[in-house]
């Protein structure tokens, strides 16, 4: 028995002499339950974001070739049937939305919702957002789920999530985001979203810096891309929607992703990589499941999401170059000066946080 105590023993050293010199911090053993439920949901949240839709192919295709080929069959037609769905206003589910899961993942960080104006129910709007950050987790957390109060901050709104159209070809994936309330980045999708004839009290959620802003994801920094995108201006003007800044404090605190500047050659990677298929290659460097040195767990950070007042966008299905500018420009500033109101607020390093808009 005396032999076996001073093996583990030798053991347990060796343990620490490997877990130093790699510079690894483990998780304490005495962590409170409901903690470790938090880090779980965070686990099983970034691998869906991560490993989602390529699972889902893969169990798509299993099934095909199963003795139950004849199930993959009728819903691959069903699918083809219902492809358009998240171009008409989606399909979500309140049930999906309340799922207990999502009150954990909002806990890890915390993710929290803020509001600065009450917003008419009578009304549409088009929330801008930024920054997408690595996995945009602010906007997922407040607008594909109840878990921080949308429903209570702004009664009588209904919010939607704007993604890319390809998320929903991919089999069982769009079933989960339809059911989250998630759409289709189409002008097709956001006009009819934001058609006061068919609705009141919408809100489409877009992260306008998309896939290519998620690029310059680096803590305490705060780089959005704005200059460039007009087209949700002009879908704004086009429905007569109001346009709402909309901005996630903390969101690019949650991993620290290796260091890309302009030219680089992971950058130019990168970017190869995001013109071919729509999507930002990235490396989301954060904690791991037991320990908080190493893996793809986003830290605990907060993520404080605060909705902005709304700009009153006058209705013109043809409007000019130049009216475009002009309601873009007074966007920007107003984002700005959201950024600057509440960055004292949210962030602890404020005075060193500048916003960048390119």
């Amino acid at each position: 028995m005396e032999h076996v105590f001073c093996v583990v023993e030798t053991l347990s050293k060796a343990f620490s002499q490997i877990s130093e010199l790699l510079g690894i911090q483990w998780a304490p053993m005495n962590i409170p339950m409901s903690r470790r439920l938090q880090t779980l949901a965070a686990f099983f949240w970034i691998y869906l974001i991560l490993l989602g839709e390529a699972l889902s192919i893969y169990l798509f295709i299993q099934l095909v070739y199963s003795r139950f080929w004849w199930v993959g069959i009728l819903y691959g037609v069903w699918m083809l049937n219902d492809i358009e769905i998240c171009n008409r206003g989606g399909r979500a589910s309140e049930w999906v939305r309340n799922w207990t899961w999502w009150y954990y993942l909002r806990d890890y960080f915390p993710i929290k919702l803020v509001k600065t104006v009450d917003l008419d129910p009578s009304k549409n709007y088009l929330f801008a957002c930024f920054p997408h950050g690595v996995i945009s987790l602010g906007a997922f957390g407040n607008f594909c789920t109840n878990a921080t109060g949308f429903q209570k901050l702004f009664p009588g709104m209904t919010c939607h999530l704007i993604t890319l159209g390809g998320h929903f070809l991919v089999p069982f994936f769009r079933d989960l985001a339809l059911a989250l309330g998630v759409c289709s980045s189409s002008q097709e999708s956001l006009m009819h979203l934001l058609d006061s004839k068919k609705y009141q009290g919408n809100c489409a959620s877009m992260i306008i810096g998309g896939a290519a802003e998620a690029l310059d994801a680096h803590p305490k920094e705060y780089k959005v891309i704005l200059n460039r995108r007009k087209g949700f201006i002009r879908v704004a003007m086009k429905s007569g929607a109001s346009l709402v800044p909309v901005f996630s404090f903390g969101e690019t605190d949650l991993f620290h992703p290796p260091s890309n500047p302009e030219n680089s050659l992971l950058r130019r990677v990168q970017e190869k990589v995001r013109q071919v298929t729509g999507v930002s290659p990235m490396f989301p460097m954060g904690r791991g499941m037991f320990q908080y040195s190493y893996g793809v767990l986003p830290v605990r950070s907060p993520v404080t999401t605060v909705v902005g007042a709304p700009l009153e966008v006058k209705k013109n299905l043809e409007p000019t170059s130049e009216e475009i500018d002009a309601v873009h420009a007074e966007f920007s500033e107003r984002l700005a000066t959201l950024f600057e109101t509440e960055k004292v607020k949210y962030l602890k390093y404020h005075e060193e946080a500048k916003l960048v808009i390119t």
